[in-house]
């Protein structure tokens, strides 16, 4: 059974989602008001998934989504918020967040997404990638590849290439005529020479650095 654990400020909405989510097949291992306990209770109780509000007082979402990743624990981050702002999806995203999804998401819809994540893929609402897309249309290509990009083996960036492209692990084992553990082991290295935390921080630096151009044929 997948496991979460729910961070919100809000009692009610703690309430409403985990009555939502474990009729549907979830277990919550527990409850946060704040990011700091977000961040104790993941490291004592090791659940698959962190739904993750922002606006939380004591440490908001980012920074513990932040310091989640950055502790290198297992669990992932989903951010769950009612904010479709631009500036929390990026710093969301840059932190480590390995999604991020609305509160007005359907309830099926939240728990398929709760799924993803804990399986080890990526997730943003559609309309937030396609945003996503258009910030980095009208930014200028940078004048060369950052370094740890071109210390990627040919095989990585290709790895990394299909990943920014929106491909799963199955899509892209399948396009590279390899196993999926095979793809894993690449995705593994390629986060650990990049510096990065998600598969999520990886899309957005494979668009930074210009490796993949939105608009592109195959983009």
């Amino acid at each position: 059974m997948t496991t979460v654990v729910l961070a919100d400020d809000q009692e009610l909405v703690r309430g409403g989602l985990r009555l939502m989510i474990e009729a549907r097949g979830v277990e919550v291992l527990g409850e946060a008001e704040h990011g700091r306990q977000a961040v104790d209770l993941t490291r004592r109780l090791d659940p698959d998934v962190v739904l993750m509000d922002i606006r939380m007082p004591v440490m908001d979402g980012i920074a513990a989504t932040a310091a989640i990743a950055g502790a290198g624990l297992r669990s992932r981050v989903l951010v769950l918020t009612t904010y479709d702002l631009d500036d929390y999806v990026y710093r969301a995203l840059k932190a480590g967040a390995a999604g991020f999804m609305l509160k007005a998401t359907a309830p099926d819809r939240l728990v398929d997404g709760i799924r993803i994540v804990a399986g080890g893929e990526a997730l943003l609402a559609p309309s937030l990638t396609r945003r996503l897309i258009e910030e980095h249309i009208r930014r200028p290509a940078p004048a060369r590849i950052p370094d740890p990009v071109r210390e990627l083996t040919e095989r990585e960036r290709e790895v990394l290439i299909l990943v920014a492209r929106g491909r799963s692990n199955q899509e892209i084992a399948a396009a590279l005529v390899v196993s999926l553990a095979t793809v894993k082991t690449h995705l593994n290295r390629i986060l650990a020479k990049l510096g990065l935390t998600s598969r999520v921080q990886a899309v957005v630096l494979a668009y930074e650095c210009g490796l993949v151009q939105p608009g592109r044929r195959g983009d």
